[in-house]
């Protein structure tokens, strides 16, 4: 069976949607899960199930140190090394050799490390709203739009403060949700039955880019 692991995921937005496809993916969270499926979720540091042979790995590191939209607090942040750990934590989703994509909005990791492979909003996937969202991708083609609509607004720049003004700004989109296990997932699924390993737990490094 296909594993798929999606790190820094408390919602289990994307987890919910790869099982519907029949595969065997995990979220993982420092936080317990929101998503009402605490069977499939792994709470605790996700650092050390990087290299546990997963077959595609979806990351969402915390971007508090790292978006645009913090700048203003981007010397505080350097000169207290909180900068530097997000930083770090971010990197250590770049090492795997399976296909891995990493989600994070615009922000300062597109000079230290690279420049995004995509930039997704949701208004592309059937939310009448905006927000830029990068995609790092390893071995992987660029998400496809699904519903392109109108009426598009700054709903998450608008969003009131609170407690868990952080969390609910950071939560994914139903509809990039679906799109990612629906493209994503459904061709990892497509190549592990194409190599005869459907129904079986193995170690894959596998390249699903189609190109």
């Amino acid at each position: 069976m296909a594993k798929v692991l999606i790190a820094c995921e408390e919602s289990q937005a994307v987890t919910i949607e790869m099982r519907a496809l029949g595969i065997e993916a995990y979220s993982c969270d420092i936080l317990p899960c929101s998503g009402g499926h605490p069977e499939w979720h792994i709470q605790g540091d996700v650092l050390p199930l990087l290299n546990q042979g997963w077959d595609m790995i979806i990351a969402f590191p915390p971007c508090t140190h790292l978006a645009s939209s913090g700048a203003r607090w981007f010397a505080e942040k350097i000169a207290d090394g909180r900068q530097q750990e997000g930083i770090a934590f971010f990197l250590h989703f770049t090492k795997p050799t399976c296909p891995w994509v990493i989600e994070n909005p615009i922000g300062i990791m597109s000079t230290v490390y690279r420049k995004p492979d995509q930039i997704i909003q949701p208004w592309q996937f059937g939310h009448g709203e905006t927000k830029a969202t990068c995609l790092w991708l390893n071995k992987l083609p660029h998400l496809i739009p699904t519903n392109i609509i109108d009426g598009r607004e700054q709903r998450i720049w608008k969003m009131s403060p609170g407690e868990d003004r952080a969390k609910n700004r950071s939560k994914t989109y139903p509809g990039i949700a679906k799109a990612m296990a629906e493209q994503w997932g459904a061709l990892l699924l497509k190549q592990k039955e194409q190599q005869g390993e459907y129904g079986e737990t193995t170690k894959v490094s596998c390249n699903l880019d189609p190109d």
